[in-house]
């Protein structure tokens, strides 16, 4: 037998008040009495009483759904750490927030991502791991839906972002300070991300008064361990090849190690290794890994916070950049290089 859908003129005929009292008790409005409005809320529990959300939508024009953008170009999508890890710490913080989340994970000719937001009647949108400059991406930046970014920044809009800048600039200061003088760099595909590390790689050798090779420089897509295994031997190849390698994440340090052991080097003795992520598997690496350790608990619960705030308090949210601080693992697998 059906359950009987509880209505608030029931919780009214059982409390013995009006219906526009439960209303108020109900939306935790002041101008009743705290013990009325607890003695209302505990009936209502009690009855099984459900808030018709679409209802509560029309009057409060919030629907407590937010979407998620997330276009996996690479295939590495939620099997990427780092952003998995983001992604559970913004739905965890949402969720204890009364918020539920839907992911928008492509699009098709007949309904852009502006148009599914709309569709499917979205609070806000956080975006993460896209293309940034696709044109239905920048449609939904200009419309008037809240948006919060993950490491990429857009005028007017709050965006959150891990510090690349200063953990490319620690990983390459430690290698520096162990004594490694020719250091290459594999870097990921094009993205903000890597054009902010890729800035910090060369001022920081800069300023350390390091001469880099353009031949240092190579590419391989992030989680790529054929991409890094590849160009791994280019640079092994080199007539003056380096004595420490920089991945993109250490998932793809993986392959660069591979082929580094597969010419006959030792690591760290013959050649040192470094990634970025300190995803679980890098401590158990042999050697344990160097790496950078990104905030991601800190990045997704922020990124959250601010949406929530954007949505419930439009006049009020600071439009701003939070840059969240990584922090540098040491691992071993960098050690001083052998003389040559």
């Amino acid at each position: 037998m059906a359950r009987k859908m509880v209505a608030m003129k029931d919780i009214a005929t059982a409390c013995g008040v009006s219906v526009a009292t439960v209303s108020k008790a109900l939306n935790d409005q002041n101008d009743i009495g705290k013990e009325t409005k607890e003695h209302i809320r505990s009936v209502a529990e009690k009855m099984g009483y459900f808030p018709n959300s679409a209802a509560k939508a029309l009057k409060t024009n919030i629907t407590k759904n937010i979407g998620v953008l997330f276009v996996d170009e690479a295939r590495s999508g939620l099997t990427h750490d780092y952003f998995a890890h983001v992604l559970d710490s913004f739905k965890r913080k949402a969720e204890a927030n009364g918020f539920d989340i839907t992911f928008i994970s492509g699009h098709n000719n007949e309904m852009s991502y502006l148009a599914h937001a709309r569709y499917r009647g979205f609070d806000g949108v956080v975006i993460a791991c896209v293309d940034f400059y696709d044109p239905n991406v920048e449609e939904l930046i200009r419309s008037n839906i809240p948006v919060v970014t993950i490491d990429h920044v857009f005028n007017n809009r709050i965006a959150v972002i891990s510090d690349n800048n200063k953990g490319m600039k620690d990983l390459v200061t430690y290698c520096y300070n162990k004594g490694h003088r020719k250091i290459a760099y594999v870097h990921g595909g094009d993205s903000s991300v890597t054009q902010n590390r890729l800035s910090s790689f060369f001022r920081t050798t800069e300023s350390l008064g390091m001469e880099i090779p353009e031949e240092y420089i190579r590419e391989a897509q992030y989680r790529d361990t054929e991409g890094a295994y590849k160009v791994t031997h280019d640079l092994l190849n080199l007539s003056d090849p380096p004595t420490c390698i920089l991945y993109p994440d250490d998932f793809a340090t993986i392959g660069g190690m591979n082929a580094i052991r597969e010419r006959g080097y030792r690591i760290p003795e013959d050649i040192s290794v470094a990634g970025y992520d300190n995803i679980p598997i890098a401590s158990r690496l042999n050697p344990p890994l160097t790496t950078i350790a990104q905030d991601t608990e800190s990045i997704g619960s922020i990124a959250a916070a601010k949406l929530i705030d954007l949505i419930t308090n439009p006049r009020t949210t600071l439009i701003e950049q939070v840059i969240v601080e990584g922090k540098l693992v040491p691992g071993q697998s960098v050690v001083a290089p052998k003389e040559r």
